[in-house]
């Protein structure tokens, strides 16, 4: 069953509430009135890569059905994927986070995040969360870069890149974004024998540290990265190598890894990064 607190009162219930309901839609976070949605709306989607789909999203943010509260909440969610502060596959926030964040009751984020899941925004899996769904042209050029490079290529960038990615990120990372990275490693321990489930949350490590590192540009050529990883020769590597046993000691590794983030040890988190790669290349190169 799911949990229920606090929540704010239907605002549909009468004309008055409703009014009642969009003053409070207007001040969260200096939130523009509805009227301001659309065109805001429209100055984003532009900037993004991914291909969301806009009409629907304006149709949503124009929806008078839905109550001023929760179309503050879907307008700032959708702009934050359109702008890719939330990325494709990426988990958001918690419930309880988003509510935090916005000040409105859980409740409210729990109704824009099933309009979202329904318009096809984003994904919900059961104990995990909420994630973003990606809507990228498949035959994008983008697409066929990562379609064509092969795994050796893969972690020959990933030697060039990663090493000084976590460098920057340590110097720039937010208590906030060490946090998520946390958050995303306990996700990681949770997994005893799903080879494809650790991969994926593997890859959204890696995502947030790109992030982390405070440079736009590296956060688009590490997804460009990211999508070669899940190409499918990575599917095929995952279920020969991704033994519960091996997922343990690469649980054990990252925990050391995030420990050397959370410290601010540039020297320890950059070597065993290095040591990561290492071990990479070498069930690449191992022949069983």
């Amino acid at each position: 069953m799911r949990e229920t607190d606090g929540e704010t009162p239907d605002w549909r219930s009468e004309s008055a509430d409703r009014q009642k309901g969009a003053i409070i839609g207007r001040g969260l976070r200096g939130q523009p009135e509805p009227s301001q949605m659309d065109a805001n709306f429209r100055m984003s989607k532009g900037t993004s890569p991914m291909s969301l789909k806009h009409e629907t999203a304006l149709a949503l943010i124009a929806d008078h059905s839905i109550t001023a509260t929760v179309r503050v909440v879907v307008d700032t969610l959708l702009a934050r994927i359109s702008s890719q502060q939330y990325t494709t596959d990426e988990r958001l926030p918690s419930e309880r986070t988003l509510a935090s964040e916005l000040g409105v009751a859980r409740n409210t984020v729990r109704e824009a995040l099933d309009i979202l899941e329904k318009h096809g925004f984003i994904r919900r899996r059961a104990g995990s969360g909420s994630f973003v769904k990606g809507q990228a042209a498949p035959d994008d050029a983008t697409g066929g870069v990562a379609a064509e490079t092969s795994p050796l290529d893969l972690l020959v960038m990933r030697g060039i890149i990663e090493p000084d990615m976590m460098r920057l990120a340590i110097i720039n990372m937010s208590p906030r974004a060490i946090e998520g990275l946390s958050e995303t490693l306990s996700a990681m321990e949770g997994v005893q024998t799903e080879a494809a489930e650790f991969a994926r949350l593997e890859d959204e490590f890696h995502r947030q540290v790109a992030r982390g590192a405070g440079n736009p540009l590296l956060t688009s050529c590490y997804d460009l990265l990211l999508q070669a990883r899940r190409q499918s020769f990575r599917a095929a590597l995952n279920r020969r190598h991704l033994t519960p046993r091996r997922i343990q000691d690469y649980q054990r590794r990252y925990n050391t890894l995030l420990n050397a983030i959370i410290a601010r040890d540039i020297e320890s988190a950059v070597e065993f990064t290095k040591l990561l790669l290492i071990e990479e290349q070498k069930l690449l190169l191992q022949e069983d």
